[in-house]
């Protein structure tokens, strides 16, 4: 997977931590910052808008967000 993009969330202050994402033709694709050699989470389109509708309803601030994340 290439064309790599960093969440605009991330910033000088979280040391440029975050998550970052990449579209594929047929699925989506996530990883953390920190770490992009290691575990990736694959979605096909539909179950990627429901897993950010999920992560939405129940952390609806970043700094939940990056709770979420560990």
């Amino acid at each position: 997977m290439s064309n790599w993009r960093k969440s605009s969330y991330s910033g000088p202050d979280d040391g440029n931590e975050c998550v970052e994402i990449a579209f594929g033709p047929t699925h989506i694709s996530i990883r953390d910052s920190k770490a992009p050699a290691n575990a990736i989470l694959t979605f096909p389109p539909e179950a990627f808008a429901t897993f950010l509708s999920t992560v939405k309803r129940r952390h609806s601030t970043v700094t939940d967000f990056a709770r979420f994340r560990g």
